[in-house]
């Protein structure tokens, strides 16, 4: 027994902390206290901004103008031309009127819209081939193929690649949509809309690549095949903007971008402010001409086609100026009851007397 104590105390003592001021948690510390007039502050501080970014949101959303037509329902006749796949080469056009009630200043927007449609899927958000995409191993065929994230839409029967490959690149949306403006009965005006500078700059500038030569796309994808559902191959997605062709399309990388939600939009064309479109759109009539080729009556969708003009928060959503305004006048209330409680419940200051 007095073996085993003496061995205790020849135990060594270092793995103990220094006896200093830190590690002994002896230096000084402030602590917050949460008194009512602090606590009632923050409330009232927090609410007011809330309050005020609300009410700013709500402000700047009802001045933003926007048209929204649902074209699929005007153009039925395609729809049921678009539901067999074997239709999917012929023509399909149709005009669509709607008229401006008042000038539309500053900058517009086109975009279209497609609701129930989910790019969200994991299988499809996936399914594309990122080298491909920056301008490499365009025609390898091995390396297509070996990319599992494009199957099945890699390459054909015959070993093509498809250029882009993925089931993205494949259904992209292909509708062509022109915009005209009638000052009166006899005449029709097209509006110029801008094809490039759509996208985000990280993606144009970061994401996408055309293959060399850059300066003649036909050498540059000879060897590849277009994706089964599309009319044209990449090189001549836009014949008007040679620049905005193969990967670098506006359009392409536009579609590109999934969506979060089923129902959404994508920017398509912007206005050109030039000759009498130089302040925004003139009030009058207008009609869309649409080439109709992207099917949606297979899942339940629908095509829309908006004109909007943008302010500092977007465009015409007012689910954030509401959410920020209930949030704000809760926080507010909040404060105005926990002052009330506070008033009636605190204890009241004890008089001093003097003695005699």
């Amino acid at each position: 027994m007095g073996k085993k104590v003496a061995m205790e105390e020849d135990l060594p003592t270092t793995k103990c902390p220094d006896n200093s001021a830190f590690k002994q948690q002896r230096i000084p510390a402030g602590k917050l206290v949460l008194t009512a007039d602090f606590v009632l502050s923050c409330f009232f501080i927090i609410g007011v901004f809330c309050l005020a970014v609300g009410i700013s949101w709500i402000i700047a959303t009802t001045n933003v103008t926007e048209i929204r037509t649902n074209y699929s329902d005007y153009c039925s006749q395609c729809t049921k031309l678009r539901e067999n796949s074997s239709n999917s080469e012929k023509p399909c056009s149709c005009i669509v009127t709607f008229t401006v009630k008042k000038d539309i200043q500053g900058d517009v927007f086109m975009y279209y819209g497609l609701s129930n449609f989910f790019q969200n899927s994991r299988r499809y958000v996936i399914s594309r081939y990122y080298a491909q995409l920056l301008g490499r191993n365009v025609t390898n065929t091995e390396s297509v193929r070996t990319s599992s994230y494009c199957a099945p839409f890699t390459t054909y029967s015959n070993g093509t690649p498809m250029a882009p490959c993925g089931a993205i690149a494949n259904s992209m949306f292909n509708d062509t949509i022109m915009l005209f403006y009638q000052p009166d009965a006899s005449s029709s005006i097209p509006v110029p809309l801008l094809r490039t500078g759509n996208t985000w700059w990280s993606d144009k500038n970061m994401k996408f690549r055309n293959p060399e030569p850059t300066g003649n796309l036909v050498q540059a994808f000879a060897g590849s095949a277009r994706p089964p559902y599309w009319q044209k191959p990449v090189y001549e997605l836009d014949p008007l903007e040679p620049s905005n062709n193969g990967y670098l399309n506006d359009d392409l990388i536009n579609w590109m971008r999934v969506a979060a939600l089923p129902n959404f939009r994508k920017l398509y064309r912007r206005l050109s402010r030039v000759q009498q479109f130089s302040d925004g759109l003139p009030a009058g009539n207008y009609s869309y001409i649409i080439d109709y080729n992207f099917p949606v009556s297979k899942f339940g969708g629908k095509k829309h086609v908006i004109l909007t003009t943008l302010s500092w928060c977007g465009g015409s959503n007012m689910f954030l100026g509401i959410a920020y305004t209930v949030t704000g006048a809760a926080i507010i209330l909040t404060a105005f009851v926990m002052l009330a409680v506070f008033l009636k419940k605190r204890k009241p200051k004890r008089k001093s007397f003097s003695g005699r």
